[in-house]
């Protein structure tokens, strides 16, 4: 049985969900399904599922640009025999810092992270509370912990443990092929609101994700 993935995107480089020029994964589907998620679009379960030998054979003309890469969503875990498949074959072709984010707190998915500690570097668990307050770099909320389970972790993350500042207030923007924006990075609360306000005021039609709960 050949083993498959719903992906959302890939995008490279992104600058902003970790340190250096980075290789970003984005899983469609998740079933945590955060109040005031902003990738509510990756919530619905894929409608094509790609073979994982066909998605490496994509990532792996990324590789030897990167100098990391970010696996995020959606959520990873609810997809986890490939994602394991993924991050198992990514440490095989690189030695950069694999970060995986997951809404789940380590407690609930402790048999899967024994399973994928060996092949990955860092850890963002626990859900997106929106009435949570945010003052930690690369987190949504500041109830997301971040796990660093290699010294090469520990060393490029040090940064990343400490409170946000004007800094680090930037998104990367991407444009596809069809004219749709994308942004990743972490926003501060409600700045998608804000952006669609501003830009409807101006005259433009703009259709966003972020901060509408779907039940």
């Amino acid at each position: 049985m050949v083993l498959t993935v719903g992906i959302s995107r890939v995008h490279f480089p992104v600058t902003t969900l970790g340190p250096g020029r980075r290789l970003g994964i984005w899983f469609q589907g998740c079933s945590l399904r955060c109040e005031g998620c902003i990738s509510v679009d990756t919530w619905a379960t894929a409608k094509t599922f790609i073979p994982i030998d066909k998605l490496m054979m994509g990532l792996s003309t990324y590789l030897p640009l990167v100098d990391g890469i970010t696996i995020s969503g959606g959520e990873p875990f609810d997809q986890f025999d490939a994602l394991l498949a993924i991050v198992t074959q990514l440490r095989e072709k690189t030695k950069v810092d694999i970060l995986v984010y997951t809404g789940y707190s380590i407690e609930d998915i402790n048999d899967q992270l024994q399973q994928i500690k060996p092949y990955i570097d860092v850890l963002i668990s626990d859900p997106f509370q929106r009435q949570s307050s945010q003052t930690l770099r690369l987190r949504g909320s500041d109830n997301q912990r971040l796990h660093c389970f290699t010294s090469q972790a520990k060393e490029k993350f040090a940064y990343y443990q400490q409170t946000v500042t004007t800094e680090d207030k930037v998104l990367d923007v991407m444009f596809d092929a069809e004219g749709v924006i994308w942004f990743a990075g972490i926003p501060r609360r409600d700045d998608f609101i804000k952006l669609e306000t501003l830009l409807k005021r101006q005259g433009h039609q703009l259709k966003v994700t972020a901060d509408k709960v779907k039940n």
